[in-house]
């Protein structure tokens, strides 16, 4: 197997591996697919998808690098970060503690558009100071002292592929019948395993 190959399946399988476990992101695109269907799960994926090409870009370019030079640039993103994710977890503990919808119909009024749910899915990945890190040991892992520019090409376009693959296929997988069926009946459980979940990850984060 040629070097550059080798290379290519270990970056991409810890790709898989840290963007296909369970996190903030993944959580988030969850609860929205099985609450606000599939093309709000999407619009959120899409996001995320954007954040996660962001830092990739800004990892292959060195911009990551300084901020993992300058502990100053990192702590500002931690304290962001812990702070965006306490917000979610504090919206999700008021949703577990919300009575039931009687009605089967939703309040379109009420629901978050299009954009502004693109905008959540990307903010909520660029205040994470682990996707930084977490493209920067996989720079590490696939560029070596004679990688080119194909190399760099390869690794990126690779990467977002698989972004798109996970990401929307967490948004598509959990807005099916099933899932939407298990969600109506355990709503209040999923919202409060999302409140924790994000209240851990955020303070977490700020005591890191």
């Amino acid at each position: 197997m040629p070097a550059d190959t080798h290379q290519f399946l270990i970056v991409f399988t810890a790709y898989i591996i840290a963007a296909g476990s369970p996190g903030p992101s993944n959580m988030r695109i969850m609860g929205v697919a099985m609450h606000e269907g599939r093309k709000a799960a999407l619009a959120l994926a899409s996001g995320v998808v954007s954040g996660s090409i962001f830092w990739g870009l800004m990892a292959a370019t060195g911009v990551s690098a300084v901020l993992k030079t300058y502990p100053g640039a990192l702590f500002a993103l931690r304290i962001f970060g812990g702070l965006y994710l306490i917000f979610l977890a504090l919206k999700a503990a008021n949703a577990a503690a919300s009575p039931d919808r009687l009605t089967a119909v939703e309040d379109e009024s009420a629901q978050p558009s299009m954009p502004a749910l693109y905008r959540r899915g990307l903010l909520m990945h660029l205040m994470n100071p682990k996707s930084i890190l977490a493209w920067i040991a996989l720079m590490t892992l696939g560029l070596g002292p004679g990688a080119t520019t194909a190399t760099v090409v390869v690794i990126l376009a690779g990467c977002a592929l698989l972004s798109v693959s996970i990401f929307c296929g967490y948004a598509v997988l959990f807005s099916t019948r099933p899932m939407v069926r298990l969600y109506r009946r355990a709503r209040r459980w999923i919202e409060g395993v999302l409140a924790i979940s994000f209240g851990f990850a955020g303070v977490k984060l700020l005591l890191s």
